[in-house]
This record gives structure tokens, sequence and C-alpha cells, in this order.
């Protein structure tokens, strides 16, 4: 049995969707659905139970058939300011599922974050070596929580310290997809705009405030959601150890890149404007992020990454732009 917390979310639900697909249906959902059909999500999924979070942990005492959790359940929202529900749900719900894989010596798969990387001035480099995570200043609550956890890992592994079998932390770049309908705010741009953009609109992207960019040209490493599935279903089979693995495309692409992408699926006039971007966020923006792929690589794993047009045009076609946009 493999428990994915998050599940109804929107990488969760895809990792669900990719495990049935390829035959594994003795699945655990953990979530909270709510009442805004957060459930059509996992419409066309096949899973064992969907127990809430507040009772996974009493759900797991006894149980010996657990193979693997893999852990995407969080408060992903950069934008979150309530520090105390932010450590409750993103760090000691994990560290009590880190304690409970280790003790049972369960596979833990857990979702890091780009966002640990702050500015990016000391790089992307997936290293769990502590004195390289010391480096590292998250520029939001959501980003400070995963590394957070992530020290936690890397401390227990240079004191030799009892860990999971495996135990792999990814770090997540600006992933987009099908399923992201509940995400509100925190939805990718592709999800967010591609409706605009259907029906005619203008968008809007922030301007630079740095010379070194112009409008439109800040840089993000954009990765689709189904080229992480696929990775964590490797890691699945083939992981061992601890260690950190960057999840991206591999290249830096521009919005306005992004923007082209899903104007030229459509076969629309590009229409695009820039906004004044709030003070607020000004001092927290990152100009540039790229996920460096050396040590998933090296790990081996094989499968090159989706182009950033190829991977919007397939997410619009397939699932977007259909009368189910659900996977």
């Amino acid at each position: 049995m493999i428990v994915v917390t998050g599940g109804a979310g929107f990488i969760g639900s895809n990792i669900v969707a990719s495990l049935n697909e390829s035959g594994q249906n003795n699945i655990v959902v953990c979530d909270t659905l709510g009442s805004e059909g957060k459930w059509q999500t996992l419409g066309r999924r096949i899973v064992q139970d969907v127990i809430p979070p507040d009772e996974l942990m009493s759900w797991l005492q006894g149980r010996t058939d657990i193979e693997a959790i893999v852990h995407m359940g969080a408060n992903s929202s950069t934008l979150a300011q309530d520090g105390d529900e932010v450590m409750k749900s993103n760090f000691r719900f994990s560290l009590k599922l880190l304690d409970w894989c280790t003790e049972h010596q369960v596979k833990l798969i857990y979702a890091s974050s780009a966002a640990t990387y702050g500015d990016g001035s000391h790089g992307f480099d997936d290293d769990i070596s502590l004195s390289y995570l010391r480096q590292l200043r998250p520029l939001n609550l959501y980003g400070w929580s995963k590394h957070l956890f992530d020290q936690v890992i890397a401390t227990r592994l240079e004191n030799g310290e009892k860990l999971p079998p495996v135990c792999i932390g990814l770090k997540f770049f600006n992933v987009f997809g099908p399923n992201e309908q509940f995400k509100g705010g925190m939805m990718s741009l592709v999800s967010k705009y591609f409706p605009l953009i259907r029906n005619g609109e203008t968008v809007n992207l922030f301007k630079s405030y740095k010379p070194d960019y112009k409008d439109g040209e800040q840089l993000r490493d954009f990765v689709y959601v189904l080229d992480i599935t696929r990775t964590i279903e490797w890691l699945l089979q083939h992981a061992q150890g601890v260690a950190l693995y960057n999840l991206g495309s591999g290249e830096a692409r521009s919005f306005l890149d992004l923007m082209y992408a899903i104007f030229d699926t459509l076969g629309l006039e590009r229409r695009i404007r820039f906004v004044e971007m709030p003070e607020t966020m000004r001092e927290r923006y990152q100009y540039y992020t790229k996920a460096d792929q050396k040590r998933l690589r090296a790990a081996g794993y094989p499968v090159p990454s989706t182009s950033l047009e190829t991977a919007v045009r397939h997410c619009i076609e397939t699932y977007l732009n259909s009368e189910d946009p659900y996977r």
C-alpha cells in the first residue's frame, strides 16, 4: 500500500493518477475535501480510503502493509502569513511522518520546494549537507517551513541517526498541469490565464524592477506535472538512501515564453500588458530559477524533460480545453 498525503491536491492527485495508470490501485489518500468540489481531482481514480490529516497518525498505528508514504500535503501558499498554522501543517506533521517511517522502516518521499533557495544567490544545488543548507535564506514562510524540515533530515543524517531506508526530498520548481482548479491564487499561470486567453482577453504580467531583466523576461524553471509524477514513480522503484533532488525542467524560460506557448496553442493573437508589481512583493520576488539536475541524473533517472511548448500544448489540448479538464 502507498499513502499519498495531499492526494486530492494538485501534485498529489496527479501522483495518484500515474500510480493508477501503472496498475497500482492499493492507495490511501490523506487530505481534506471540503465542500467546493475538490473531490473531482480524484473522480477517475481508484483508492482504498480517504483519511483526514488529523486522523492519519492513529490510522497508521499497527499497520504493517505500508510500502511508502508520498508526502505532498502542505499549506503551499507562498503568501501565507499565519506562522503557527504553517508550522503545524508543513513542519510538525512532517516530523511525525518522518518518525513513523523511521520506526517502521517505510520509504518516505516528501515535497520540499525551490522556495527554499530564496533569491538564488547561493545557487540551486540540491546539496543535502548542512553547510550548504545553512547558507539558504527563503523569502517566505512557506519556503522557510520546507527548509526547516530539510535541515532536520540533514542533521539526523550527519549525526548518524536512524532514518527511513529511503528518504527523498523533492525541490519542486514551477509546476503546472491539470487538477489545479482548487488552488485559487496559487494556480500556475497556465491554468490561471488559459480561460482568459481563450476568451480573447489581454493578460497581465508584472513589470521588471531589475535592469538586467526586461518586462516579462523574468525567468523560471517551468515543469510539467506529468514529468514530476513520472520521476516520483521511478524513485519509488529505484531510489536508495537519503537525498534531496531538484524537480524541474532544467531550463530557465521567461514568462513571455510561457504566455506565447498558450496563445500559440490556441492560435490566437498575443495580447499582453505589463502592470505594476505590488510593493509588498518586490523585495521577495525571484527573478531567476533553474533546477540543477545533476544529482537526479547521477542517481540514474533517464527520462528527458518535456519542452515547455510541448508540455503547454499537451496540457491544454488533453485537459484544460476539454469538457472534462481533470486527469
